[in-house]
């Protein structure tokens, strides 16, 4: 998707705040240095700081300027910051932080998905399990089709807290599979995790979906874990996400 000029802007002065170039606490150069530099205009620049403070980066007020904010205030669940976050470099402490979201959140949604999930919320699912085997057998984006899965489980919780969570939890859902994509035979060894996954929900049985998707989540947290150890570069999410070669 190509941005406009706010969205540039916007890009530029959230990379440089996330990678650190702004130290916690500094100011940001004032609104014209800005303007030279990033070849826009004031209108420009202000409604791109407004984004930031609206994105927890930094806060603005008389006598004191625009500062920077330490990270426990930036919004872990805004996809721009976790796309910025993976330009400057996925931690360690950020991974496992993801995982931790995830054994709370999502053995509970599939308890309530196993009891609420309506045929269409199923056929649905089914649609994105099907994407990923056929991506697993014959190539292709297999990451996409493993997101629109979970999504899908966590829309048929019919929370709509749960709902939201879903569309805020993509980047970081994203980083989790593209890691274990990368691993060898990773995803061809979670489809049947996912399967048994959907067939808990099909059968309306929370304590087994519950179960299902805690397995399919330790096997993430182990590829994440292998990948580190290994030192092997990580995703940056900026990028569109990589194609299975054909099994």
């Amino acid at each position: 998707m190509i941005k406009n000029v706010h969205g540039n802007t916007v890009d530029h002065l959230g990379e440089a705040v996330v990678a650190g170039r702004y130290a916690v606490g500094a100011s940001l150069p004032p609104e014209p240095m800005l303007c030279e530099e990033l070849g826009v205009s004031r209108t420009v620049v202000r409604e791109a700081v407004k984004s930031l403070i609206a994105k927890g980066l930094i806060t603005t007020g008389p006598k004191v300027g625009t500062r920077v904010l330490s990270e426990e205030h930036w919004n872990w669940f805004d996809p721009d910051v976790i796309i910025w976050q993976s330009k400057a470099g996925l931690t360690a402490e950020f991974l496992r932080d993801l995982q931790d979201l995830r054994r709370v959140v999502e053995p509970a949604a599939m308890r309530l998905a196993a009891e609420r999930a309506t045929p269409e919320d199923i056929a649905g699912v089914e649609l994105s399990y099907a994407g990923m085997k056929r991506a697993v057998e014959e190539g292709g984006d297999y990451v996409t089709h493993d997101l629109r899965f979970h999504q899908g489980l966590l829309s048929a919780s019919r929370n709509r807290m749960l709902v939201q969570m879903s569309k805020a939890l993509g980047a970081l859902l994203r980083t989790s599979f593209e890691i274990s994509t990368r691993r060898k035979d990773g995803p061809i060894n979670s489809l049947p995790l996912h399967r048994e996954v959907l067939d808990a929900v099909i059968a309306h049985d929370p304590d087994r979906a519950e179960r299902a998707i805690q397995r399919l989540i330790d096997g993430a947290r182990n590829d994440i874990e292998e990948v580190l150890a290994s030192r092997r570069r990580l995703p940056r999410l900026n990028q569109p996400a990589p194609m299975l070669k054909m099994g």
